[in-house]
This record gives structure tokens, sequence and C-alpha cells, in this order.
């Protein structure tokens, strides 16, 4: 997947701004704040209809202005034409269109544009908190799984009202159908979570590897109550418990990623270059599951590629990301000298944009 040209108006901080972009490495130089990530945010938006960094709609507008539109052209690998076009106003909403005609449901879109992003928001995967753990797991399998899409949606559904039932008099009778349809929506997302993670481990292994010249050993796994007892019987147990809490306390909605290095908590154990290359090495891992499911290689978009890593690293990722596995890649960075050193002493031909104040100017060789 190949993303000729972008076009923004009133997005975050740039007024209006046009990109056109080669069809392998693109880099973003300039101070902080100049829009660099903003422009990286948009690639991002065309292709999961959202921002990247939690931002809502209506903070993605410009100051002073009343809507936003981002548009990309793009040429698929089999050379078919695309025209993404997602606009948001303060009165009327968000509209996504696809070669002019709207969307009904914006859920369709996703996984039609693959992309993947490693920026430095990528570090609250190794907090303690499992939930953007989780997060991450469910946007990815959402974009190449509809069905698990559905089961999710549903799953969280039953799982509102279940707690709102406990919350007030609890009623047997109900809470029985409640957990039959849990256990229904959640055991066909703990298989599929299981399988994509087994799927994940070699390939983050084997990436981590090559970023880190086979310096550490990583691992990934999942952890679920259901990976040792069927779902019916977890909730059955923690049923006095619910009654105590007034909430569903087990479930797949309390799994987690569980990250190591040399056998240890990547989180304790691991210096922040290790940390983001094993980030990294998962980033890498989805681009390529995601690519054999789309059958599209994605857009791999770098955010602030120097962030924790060291020169040494930031090369072997160039080196790797430039090989023919990969395909497009947008990066962004505050150094433009260290930038280019990098790319040349790696051989990698690439574009260069300069931006300030939220303008774009293509750098002359």
């Amino acid at each position: 997947m190949l993303l000729k040209k972008l076009s923004l108006l009133n997005f975050k901080n740039i007024a209006e701004s046009e990109l056109r972009f080669g069809n392998g490495i693109n880099c973003l130089v300039g101070d902080n704040g100049t829009g660099k990530t903003n422009v990286i945010d948009a690639v991002y938006y065309l292709s999961m209809c959202k921002s990247a960094f939690g931002m809502t709609d209506g903070q993605t507008i410009r100051h002073g202005a009343d809507f936003f539109l981002a548009e990309g052209l793009y040429a698929t690998d089999n050379d078919r034409q695309e025209q993404v076009v997602c606009s948001f106003s303060r009165k009327g909403g968000k509209v996504l269109k696809r070669n002019g005609k709207e969307y009904e449901r914006l859920s369709d879109h996703v996984g039609l544009i693959p992309s993947v992003i490693v920026s430095p928001a990528d570090s609250i995967l190794i907090s303690d908190a499992a939930d953007e753990r989780r997060r991450f797991l469910n946007a990815f399998l959402s974009t190449i799984d509809r069905g698990y899409m559905t089961a999710l949606i549903r799953y969280n559904a039953v799982l509102a009202e279940r707690n709102r039932l406990l919350k007030m008099q609890p009623d047997e009778v109900m809470l029985s159908i409640y957990d039959a349809q849990l256990v229904e929506h959640g055991e066909k997302i703990h298989a599929r979570r299981r399988e994509q993670v087994e799927e994940l481990q070699p390939l983050v292994a084997q990436y981590y590897r090559l970023l880190s010249e086979d310096r550490e050993q990583v691992e990934l796994h999942y952890k679920s109550e259901l990976n040792e007892r069927p779902f019916a019987e977890v909730l059955r147990e923690a049923r006095q418990k619910d009654y105590a809490n007034e909430f569903t306390t087990a479930g797949i909605h309390r799994d987690d990623l569980v990250l190591k290095i040399g056998g240890y908590p990547l989180r304790k154990y691991g210096s922040q270059g290790q940390q983001k290359s094993f980030l990294i090495a998962l980033k890498l891992a989805q681009y390529t599951i995601l690519g054999r499911a789309c059958g599209e290689k994605p857009i791999l978009l770098l955010d602030d590629l120097f962030d924790k890593l060291d020169a040494g690293r930031v090369e072997q990722l160039i080196r790797l990301v430039s090989s023919d596995t990969f395909g497009q890649i947008l990066i962004t960075d505050c150094n433009p000298t260290r930038l280019s050193r990098i790319l040349e002493r790696a051989g990698s031909t690439y574009i260069l944009y300069y931006m300030a104040d939220g303008q774009a100017t293509l750098a002359e060789k």
C-alpha cells in the first residue's frame, strides 16, 4: 500500500498542506511542535478513523476552526487507486468516504488501508496496567478479523449489563443468562487472542534479535484465567466475589500480555533502550501479520525515531525496514543531519520534508 498524496486542512496545527510521498522512506524533520507527528497521525487517521494518540475528533481540529479534513490518495500493491477522505465538523460530526462514497459504518473501513505506528506513546504498553496491552491486542485483531470485532462488541455490551445488574438487586436467573452470553462471546475472543499471541511470539523474538544483534532473548505470553479452566467455571467460582464488589471480577476483560526479557519482567529489568527495542519488535511483528492478512504491505509510521534508542539500534532498524519485506515508511526526527547520515550509511534512498509552523517544505537534493 502506497500513500501517494496527503492533503490536510485544519488538522491540529496544520492550516493547509499537501505532501507527496515516495515508495520507500519519507522523512519529516523539524523542531518539536512544528507538526511532524501531526502528519503521521493524519496518515493513521485515514487508516483507523481515529487518532493514534487518544485525542478526540474535536481536539484534532485546529484552534479557531470549525472542522478538519484529511484526504489520502493511495495505490495498492496491485496498482488499484483508492481515495479516502475523512472530515469532522463540530456541528455535523465525522464523515468518511472511499472513492466518493460515504461509509455507513466507520468499522467497515478498518483494514482497507493497513498501517502500523511506532511512537514514544507505545511506552504505555509496558506500564503496570493491563488495559493498554488488551487495547493493543483488541485493535490489532479487530483490524484483521471482523468476527473478533463483533464478538468483542457483544461481550462488552453484555458485561456492561451484568455489571449494572450487580449494582442493583442481583437476580440469579438474569445473571445466568448474562453468564451464558459472556461465555459464548468470551471463549471466541480468548481462542483468537491465544492464537494471535502464539503467532506474534516467534516474530517478536526474531525482530528483537535483529535489532539488538542477538544480545538478549525476549518472550511474549498470553495470560488469561481461561488458559486453565472453562469460562463458565471461572464465572461460577467468582459469583460471590462479584456480589461483594458489585462488578464482574473475572473474565477475558482481565487478560494480559506478559512481556519478558532474559526470563524476567521487561518493565522491571529492561533498560529504556531494551524496552523500546521490544516495542519496535512487537510492532514489526504486527506489521508482518497484518500484511499477510490484508494482502498488502502496510504503511510503517516511525514517529520520533531516536526516542530512547542509540544510533546503533536506529541504524539496525533502518537497515531492517529498508529490505523488500517492508513497503512505504514515514519517519519523523528533529535532527535532519543525524537522520540523513544514518540513512546514507544504510544505503537508503529517501524523500525529506522540513516542517515549520505546520508547513511542509520538500528538501532539495
